[in-house]
């Protein structure tokens, strides 16, 4: 395999997709990408072709899967909390149908390999244990459902000779410049002054920067070991939700909270606001669901694929941190 080789990037205008872009572009690949968005004017290598399209239209994905060695499949509708039950179809229509149709096209267009990018989250509660790849998941939520019903789909596609060529990477939680949501609103908080902890965070989580995730499936893509594998990929390290504000923390220059407040009154406090805007239909500024995502310990093991592969992650917490920061900075100051 050449590095004249051309691979296809789903969902590549998304938080991670750009990087993965880079990634596979600076280490001679030809990119093509498939995006229901256009990249942004700056996100993307001039002479990436870019296409756009919906990753459930079978006309669509069988066009842009045409010619490529390699499909990177990021294109997913994203966890929310408590979706509404009308989002179901489309979490099953997105996740699931648009997943099989982009390894049904790879399969008839001979494609060498389908990496997909999955989750940690469909490994489900841990109970207090280590995570790794070989017990059967247990899922609690519907978009982690559908994530692990499409790594089947993935894991389960085979080429003319019968062989596997599907890849699976369960992504730790991902941080960096560009990614919304929880840890988004952390550093803001922390940023701002604006956030006192609930409990002794020493509860554990399991992280992963932006730009090693993409180093990783540039690494999956044509490895002849990774063939029919799943890859949990992390930072190697788990990290107490104490020690992730202090990294964030100490990037922003800035002291971390010395206060924190008890888990059981919070959660309390915060069944009240529920029910409380309830009954005027709005919607509660905290609720439970959100105490119980931040104080859950998640600890999932990220050796397989260094050892296996040799992954070998450039960020640690701490510089993981320093660089997102410095990049949202810099973001900011040229706006």
């Amino acid at each position: 395999m050449t590095h004249a080789s051309r691979i296809l990037i789903t969902g590549a205008t998304g938080a991670v997709g750009p990087l993965v872009v880079k990634a596979f572009h600076d280490a001679g690949y030809s990119v093509r990408t498939l995006s229901m968005d256009s990249p942004p004017v700056d996100g993307m290598p001039d002479d990436v072709e870019a296409l756009l399209g919906d990753i459930t239209d079978k006309a669509v994905v069988e066009s842009a899967v045409r010619g490529v060695s390699a499909v990177v499949h990021l294109a997913a509708l994203l966890h929310i909390v408590n979706p509404p039950p009308f989002l179901r179809e489309k979490y099953k229509r997105i996740n699931v149908d648009g997943t099989a149709l982009v390894t049904d096209a790879a399969i008839r267009a001979d494609v060498r390999r389908v990496v997909f990018f999955s989750t940690i989250a469909v490994y489900g509660p841990s109970h207090s244990q280590i995570l790794t790849e070989d017990p059967p998941p247990c899922p609690d939520t519907f978009y982690a459902r559908t994530k692990l019903t499409a790594e089947k789909i993935v894991l389960d596609a085979r080429n003319a000779n019968g062989e596997n060529m599907g890849s699976v990477l369960r992504l730790g939680a991902v941080y960096g410049s560009r990614i919304k949501g929880n840890y988004e609103r952390l550093t803001s908080a922390l940023a701002s002054h604006r956030f006192i902890p609930i409990g002794d965070g020493h509860n554990r989580r399991t992280l992963v920067y932006d730009k090693d995730v993409a180093e990783a499936a540039l690494l999956v893509a044509f490895h002849e070991a990774a063939a029919g594998r799943i890859y949990n990929v992390t930072d190697g390290q788990f990290h107490t939700l104490k020690e992730i504000m202090d990294a964030i923390c100490s990037a922003l220059g800035r002291k971390s909270p010395g206060l924190s407040l008890p888990v059981g009154p919070v959660r309390y406090l915060a069944g009240g606001i529920e029910k409380g805007a309830r009954l005027f239909g709005l919607k509660p500024p905290i609720t439970r669901a959100m105490i119980d995502t931040y104080t859950e310990d998640i600890a999932v093991d990220g050796q397989r694929i260094q050892t296996e592969l040799g992954f070998l992650p450039r960020y640690d917490l701490v510089s993981g941190w320093k660089d997102a920061v410095q990049e949202i900075k810099e973001k900011f100051a040229c706006q």
